[in-house]
């Protein structure tokens, strides 16, 4: 020990300062390393994988909160030069809000992502996996926001410059914000419609909609904007303020189960109880069918034709087009092979002659 200390004092200051550095972001390394090593192994173990989440997550900034912490730890014994000793000062100002920052950030995104995990909506009855989903991802968002204003507000205090500037731009803020509010209208007016959005809910994640002509699914709620993707794959970008002022449909706003229709014009003479009896048929066989309800009805009468609507119902919009489609071939290939006399024909009248089609 006597040795060690003797060859530490033939060393010269800054060697050992260097040294001590090296070695406190060594120990710092490895402690993060052993540290998650053993966090990983226990979540590993545990059935659900919302700790996995976390532990992903706070990984890499929870390397350099140990780094700083270990820097500052060894503040006191560097024999630092004035000049260095203001700058470390400095530096630590605005690296620790800094890190602070980026691990409640990280913490915010691994709490909606444990969310998006614990939530499954791909379920029939997933109104309340897609409510949680939405809300977590808005308010989530917001909070990031949040926290990158209040992170590079402490930052900028830090700096004894800036924080003087900011004391004497106080007297002209009340310009400085008029104008920014100006300027920064559309995007604030999104950004408040995305607060809006996340409390009254007028569309959820997994939502079928028709906005703009489009039918499709959203995708996405970001703060600002709304990612619907549609039938085709393509991806819809809409303004979150277009849907607290423009009027859409939301084919699952309270749930998610359907009603498919389908329409035929046929034969005034055609055999309803008949064709009633086989669509019943075709329903209770197609799987795509929830059991709720089902109808065949005449809807519309015209002077050479009759409408006949089909209806049924299924647990989601998918199902639903698929089941619309289904019977709509089922019923068509009946009429066909089944019922011709049902197809629509137009019948003219000649004097002297009987009524015949044509």
């Amino acid at each position: 020990m006597h040795d060690l200390q003797r060859f530490l004092n033939t060393l010269p200051p800054a060697a050992v300062d260097v040294g001590t550095v090296a070695l406190s972001v060594l120990a710092a390394l490895l402690l993060h390393a052993a540290t998650f090593r053993v966090l990983r192994r226990f979540a590993a173990r545990t059935p659900g994988s919302v700790d996995d989440v976390y532990v992903d997550h706070a990984w890499r900034p929870m390397r350099w909160i140990l780094v700083a912490m270990a820097l500052a730890s060894v503040r006191r014994p560097l024999r630092l030069p004035d000049r260095w000793d203001d700058l470390w000062t400095q530096m630590a100002g605005l690296v620790v809000p800094l890190l602070m920052g980026w691990f409640a950030i990280a913490m915010i995104r691994a709490s909606v992502k444990a969310i998006e995990v614990a939530t499954d909506i791909t379920v029939a009855d997933n109104l309340r996996a897609r409510r949680r989903r939405t809300r977590s991802a808005i308010l989530g968002r917001i909070a990031i926001i949040a926290i990158g204003f209040v992170t590079v507000c402490l930052m900028l205090l830090s700096i004894p410059s800036i924080r003087s500037i900011g004391v004497t731009l106080m007297a002209s803020a009340g310009l400085a914000g008029l104008a920014v509010g100006a300027a920064a209208q559309p995007a604030l007016k999104n950004i408040i419609a995305g607060v809006q959005m996340a409390f009254t809910e007028p569309i959820r994640i997994d939502d079928v909609v028709i906005i703009e002509n489009e039918w499709g699914r959203i995708e996405e709620i970001r703060l600002t904007y709304v990612v619907v993707r549609l039938w085709d794959e393509r991806r819809l970008v809409v303004p979150v303020s277009k849907f607290l002022e423009s009027s859409f449909q939301n084919w699952t706003r309270t749930t998610s189960g359907l009603l498919g229709s389908a329409f035929f014009w046929l034969d005034p003479i055609t055999n309803i109880p008949r064709l009633r009896e086989k669509f019943e048929e075709l329903v209770k066989a197609d799987p795509l069918w929830d059991g709720r309800a089902y109808v065949l009805q005449v809807t519309d009468t015209k002077p050479d034709a009759i409408e006949v609507r089909i209806l049924a119902t299924a647990s989601d919009a998918a199902r639903a087009f698929d089941l619309r489609c289904s019977l709509r071939e089922g019923v068509l290939a009946y009429i066909r092979d089944e019922m011709p006399e049902a197809l629509p024909r137009r019948r003219v009248a000649v004097d002297g002659q009987p009524l015949s089609p044509g």
